[in-house]
């Protein structure tokens, strides 16, 4: 058994005295384990790095064994993420989110939109932004979408300001303000239409609408089910943009009003 790909380095840890099992996300294999003679190397160990993207050769027996992993070097950037806590949190509250898919199971969408949102860790509501979609993709993935293009109620795609805890289905303001306490708020960027009204809250409280939104069903339909808590590290995620966005909100003033997802 073999096959090439390319994959982000999710994980790593020692196997005997010079070896190491590398966890990666691949482009077109999904998330897969491998061993690397020699990982653990001086001339290796830059390389094997959570965060960086390599090229990989994988070989087995069968296809059901562990199997040895080649690697060389695609984009290095593990030492530039490492060197702020955003990027370190943000790192790790990836893979955690990319752990709760099946091992081997193939998701091009997930691994791209991966790198991506790594690449822009040194934007701060670009991340938080980018990080959210991420979490409903995943959502999406796993079978829990959610429908935010039309309100449940009335079918219409403007003015869309809830979202049902039930149904995980938009809401538009005027079908749910008789509800409005038991809604979940539905954050402005995330909209599509852009006829839209202007959002009456601040960027901290859209972003903070936004995490509470994905939160609420990662909660309910995944962690909850596997009885597992949420990665620590994505409250500490939040809280450095929330810091970040409170710092710069007197220069940045209000919330970006595009809608591009």
């Amino acid at each position: 058994m073999e096959w090439k790909d390319t994959g982000l380095i999710l994980g790593v840890r020692k196997h005997g005295e010079t070896s190491a099992i590398i966890e990666v996300m691949t482009e077109h294999h999904g998330r897969h384990l491998g061993l690397v003679r020699g990982g653990r190397s001086s001339r290796m160990r830059p390389l094997l790095q959570p965060g960086n993207s390599v090229s990989l050769v994988w070989r087995a027996r069968l296809e059901e064994h562990l199997g040895m992993f080649q690697a060389e070097a695609e984009e290095l950037r593990a030492a530039r993420l490492m060197e702020t806590p955003l990027g370190i949190h943000g790192l790790q509250t990836l893979a955690a989110h990319l752990r709760l898919l099946p091992e081997r199971d193939g998701h091009q969408g997930l691994y791209r939109a991966a790198l991506v949102l790594l690449d822009h860790f040194d934007e701060p509501q670009k991340a938080a932004r980018l990080m959210i979609r991420f979490e409903l993709a995943l959502l999406e993935e796993l079978g829990f979408g959610l429908d935010l293009e039309r309100c449940a109620s009335t079918g219409q795609r403007h003015d869309l300001a809830y979202v049902s805890p039930k149904s995980g289905r938009a809401v538009s303001r005027e079908a749910g303000t008789p509800w409005h306490d038991r809604m979940l708020a539905l954050p402005y960027f995330l909209q599509r239409e852009t006829a839209s009204p202007a959002p009456s809250s601040s960027l901290e409280e859209q972003l903070q609408a936004g995490f509470a939104l994905t939160r609420y069903f990662l909660d309910r339909d995944v962690y909850m089910p596997r009885g597992i808590e949420a990665p620590d590290t994505r409250e500490g995620f939040i809280k450095r943009i929330l810091k970040s966005v409170m710092v710069g909100s007197d220069a940045t003033g209000e919330l970006e009003t595009g809608h591009g997802r």
